[in-house]
């Protein structure tokens, strides 16, 4: 079995908070690296759904209405999307096998109209979350964060509230003890 710790941070993969990170935007986050390079890291918090849907936000979805989540405190006036639709749509960038980010969002709209996408098939984040060069390391050597694999099922269809805590399960006994515990310890 692999160390979960020596895992690096890589496009595809997952940054888990530890319990420790305390911190309004990341604390029990899940983001999913959509790039992680000499210049910097970019991703996604995929487990935090705001309470608005996404025709709430822009016009043109008046039957398609799935939640959009906060997906960091970067640029949070714009739109961002992760799907598995692939090169269907235009523009889109892979990720790892069968999931994408952004594209032709035009091109979103139209297959929306069409219904030729599932509500499983796409998710619509509010904002990013970036790091500099050699930050995101510097966090994960501060104990902030553990990387680990993604699954495309994971990040589509798994209930938000559950990531994070299903996420540490995931990553053995070591860490499945952490999943249970109370956000704030002083309500245990």
């Amino acid at each position: 079995m692999v160390d979960k710790e020596l895992i690096i941070p890589a496009a595809g993969r997952i940054l888990i908070s530890k319990p420790s990170l305390d911190d309004f935007y990341f604390g029990r986050s899940v983001v999913l690296l959509a790039e992680h390079n000499e210049e910097g890291s970019f991703g996604i918090i995929v487990n935090k759904p705001m309470k608005i849907g996404l025709r709430d936000a822009i016009e043109g979805f008046r039957d398609f209405n799935p939640p959009l989540f906060f997906g960091g405190p970067v640029e949070t006036d714009t739109m961002f999307f992760i799907h598995s639709l692939g090169f269907a749509v235009p523009g889109a960038q892979k990720i790892r096998e069968g999931l994408f980010w952004g594209g032709d969002p035009d091109k979103i709209r139209e297959m929306v109209i069409l219904n030729q996408i599932r509500p499983e098939e796409i998710r619509f984040f509010l904002g990013y979350s970036g790091w500099s060069a050699k930050q995101l390391d510097q966090e994960i050597n501060q104990d902030s964060w553990i990387v680990s694999e993604a699954r495309s099922e994971q990040i589509f269809k798994m209930k938000p509230e559950d990531m994070w805590s299903s996420s540490m399960k995931s990553l053995g006994k070591d860490y499945a003890i952490w999943a249970n515990l109370p956000s704030d310890p002083e309500l245990n």
